[in-house]
């Protein structure tokens, strides 16, 4: 599992961006991958999984 920050939720289109932390890394999340609500600046923790172009953070929650 890994953590990182809310860096942008789009919640009328279902998607956003999380930056991990400790790396420049940043991952598409979608609202399905979801588990609680994110808002921007949320820490959260979450799993990666492989999706149609590259990695997708999946069972997103607030840490």
């Amino acid at each position: 599992m890994s953590t990182g920050t809310v860096k942008f939720f789009n919640e009328t289109k279902g998607y956003g961006f999380i930056k991990e932390d400790g790396s420049e890394k940043e991952y598409f999340v979608h609202a399905t991958g979801l588990i609680d609500e994110v808002r921007e600046n949320d820490e959260v923790t979450f799993d990666l999984q492989e999706g149609k172009k590259g990695l997708n953070a999946v069972n997103v929650k607030l840490s």
